[in-house]
This record gives structure tokens, sequence and C-alpha cells, in this order.
């Protein structure tokens, strides 16, 4: 009868001593888990507290900042390295902080149709990398950078161009063209941005301007993706250019020159005094020429810009 009664109470803690091993090992992936979280060996307390080491000290400013950066949050990187050289600028990591600064401003840089901030604050950190820290050993990747920032720059530049083209505000886009194919010429949008360029001129009336700039086109960048349609273009810049000619000898036959002639000499002969002949009919186009005789924009395409009517 006593061994019956010892009997439950044994299985029941031959269940607890299970449970309990059960319950140490269930525990133990937890605490492997949690320190896989850690930042490549980055020691998480420099996040923790607020003491004038943490602040000052650079090795800790230098490993916030660079767990900031492994884990993508840019600007708060961008805070931690400028902070670093504020306080460190004679460091020997100096160099280092200013190249990953330009790199986390570079890291936030989106397509070229979306705010370009970011380049140009990239692009103004790894220039005064190569100024202030002259022959570093980042300075070769600091060049390739501020390449990249160029064409992105300039790429933007043209599509804001190419913006105002499709709204035919003329003047706006061909200031934009101008811009990418006298600031950045050794960039890749730079052909695309000259033939934009001369088609605007054509569009603005602006036929000389346009010839000028599809032969320095055809010169510099040969293998330029528009190279059919800036023919066809100049083709019909070509078959304009007498027809414009027409225009102009047409003046004569509106009595500026051979009638106004011949009706003076007529009176000079009777001993009148010759009459001053009537002012011409000059067309909107040849009225605008300038004194290089170059024709600007015609006054219907001014006014629909917005600019003369």
């Amino acid at each position: 009868m006593i061994r019956l009664c010892v009997l439950p109470r044994l299985v029941l803690l031959f269940a607890a001593a299970i449970l309990s091993v059960a319950v140490s090992c269930s525990s133990a992936p937890k605490s492997s888990s949690a320190s896989s979280k850690s930042l490549s060996g980055t020691d998480e307390q420099i996040f923790m507290g607020d003491t004038i080491e943490k602040n000052y000290d650079p090795n800790v400013i230098m490993k916030r900042a660079e767990a900031f950066f492994e884990k993508e949050e840019y600007p708060e990187a961008v805070i931690e390295y400028q902070h670093f050289l504020d306080l460190h600028r004679v460091h020997v990591l100096a160099s280092y902080a200013q190249f990953k600064l330009g790199e986390s401003h570079f890291k936030m840089k989106k397509t070229a149709d979306r705010d370009p901030e970011p380049v140009y604050r990239a692009l103004e950190t790894f220039e005064k990398l190569r100024k202030d820290f002259p022959g570093s050993q980042y300075d070769g990747d600091a060049v390739d950078r501020i390449h990249a920032c160029h064409n992105m720059i300039a790429e933007a530049y043209y599509l804001i161009g190419q913006f105002y083209y499709r709204r035919e505000a003329y003047l706006a886009a061909a200031h934009r063209f101008e811009a990418v194919t006298k600031q950045w010429p050794e960039m890749d949008v730079a052909g695309e941005a000259l033939y934009y360029l001369a088609l605007t001129y054509s569009d603005l009336g602006a036929d000389d301007w346009a010839r000028e700039k599809l032969t320095v086109l055809a010169e510099r960048y040969p293998n330029n993706k528009f190279r059919a349609e800036s023919k066809q273009l100049l083709a019909r810049l070509e078959t304009r250019q007498p027809a414009m000619a027409v225009a102009m000898t047409g003046v004569s036959s509106n009595g500026a020159s051979s009638n106004g002639a011949s009706a003076n000499g007529a009176h000079a002969l009777n001993g009148a005094r010759p009459h001053s002949p009537s002012p011409p009919t000059v067309s909107p186009v040849s009225a605008l020429r300038d004194a290089n005789g170059v024709s600007p924009a015609p006054r219907t395409i001014l006014c629909r810009l917005g600019i003369w009517c």
C-alpha cells in the first residue's frame, strides 16, 4: 500500500525534471539570436547613454558613424561623420571620415528626375576631400565619384530641358540644353542635349544657330543616337533657307529698290526734287534680324511663349 502511494510522486518528479530540461534547451537559442543582431562586432553600447566620452572620443564617434552607415541609415551617418570632422580634423582617420561623408550623401541620391540636392552635397564633399587631403588613398575613388555626380547633374538638366521642350517653352528648354553642352561636354548625355538644342533653335526660327549646332554635333559626337534625326533636320533647314531668301528679295517688288529708284530718276530728269520713297513692307522675321543677319524667334512663336504679343 505504501509503495502504491510513492509511485505517483516519483512520476511527478520525473515529469518536472523533463520539463525543466526542455525549458532550458528552448531558451538557449534566444541568447544566440540576440547576439547575432550585433552589427559586425560593433558594440551596441555606443548608442546608449550620453557621456562626455561618447560625444568627444574619436573612436566612439567613428563606431557610431560606421554602424549607421552599415545599417543604411545615411542621414544619421552624415551627422556622425561630420561630428567627427568638426572635432578631429587632423586625426589619422579624418580623410576616411571625409570620404565616408561623401559616400553617405551619394548613397542618398535617387533617380535623375528627383531632388538632386544629395548629389550636389556629395560633389561638394568629394571636392573638399581632394582639396584638404591631397594625395590621400581615397583620391582615385573621389575622382570617380565626382565624375558620376557630374553625369547625374547633366542628366537632370537634360530631363528638365525636355520637360520644357514638350510644353513648347523653347527659351527655357534652350537654356538647359545649352548648359549641358557648355558645362558638361564630356558627359554621356551631352550629344543628346546638343541635338535638342538645335531642334529648339529650329522651332524658334533661328535656323543659322540650328545648323551651327548640328555641325558641331556631327564633328564632336559622330556616334550620337540622333544621327538620322539630325540629318533629316539639317535637310529641312536647307530647304527652308531658299524660301527665306525669296521672301527677302520680294521686298524690292514693293517699291523699296527698283520702283523707288526709277521714280526718283524721272523726277531728276524733269528738274524736280525727288521724293522719299515709302518705307518698305518688311516681314516680322526680317524686321527682327540683328546686326549679324541672324533671325531670332518669329513673333508668333514668341507670342505663344507668352513673351511678346
